[in-house]
């Protein structure tokens, strides 16, 4: 089975919020507006083969089959993006922050390279790392 797209569900409280967030960030989010003006389904494209799809978290349980949610605060897993250079680290983070999202961890310098980490309105953690020169 050869994979074309692969796309990770995450629930949101707020689609309007989430789409606004991810907005700010400069991704897109393909798709028809429905009734409340965000694409439906709400997906976030991080690139050609990768997106995140925010589903209202009284649906996820349609999906996971009513089993929970990790709590609010609590990671079940980390999503990291690639960044060319401390300098877009700085920006995605700072971007981050402007449109509601939480700096968890500041941008600094490690032997594997420059990053931080930003928590999105609904708590869900994102890496950004740019490479050691």
């Amino acid at each position: 089975m050869r994979t074309q797209r692969v796309t990770l569900c995450l629930p949101t409280d707020d689609r309007r919020r989430a789409h606004a967030f991810f907005a700010a960030l400069g991704f897109a989010t393909p798709g028809e507006p429905a009734d409340d003006g965000v694409p439906e389904p709400l997906q976030v494209a991080l690139n050609d083969g990768l997106h995140v799809m925010l589903i209202p978290t009284d649906g996820f349980g349609w999906v996971t089959a009513g089993r929970t949610t990790a709590a609010r605060d609590t990671a079940e897993f980390l999503l990291s993006l690639a960044a060319g250079s401390p300098a877009e680290v700085d920006g995605l983070l700072a971007r981050a922050a402007e449109a509601g999202g939480e700096v968890v961890s500041p941008a600094q310098q490690r032997p594997w390279g420059h990053t931080g980490t930003f928590a999105d309105p609904d708590g869900h953690l994102w890496e950004v790392a740019a490479p050691s020169p």
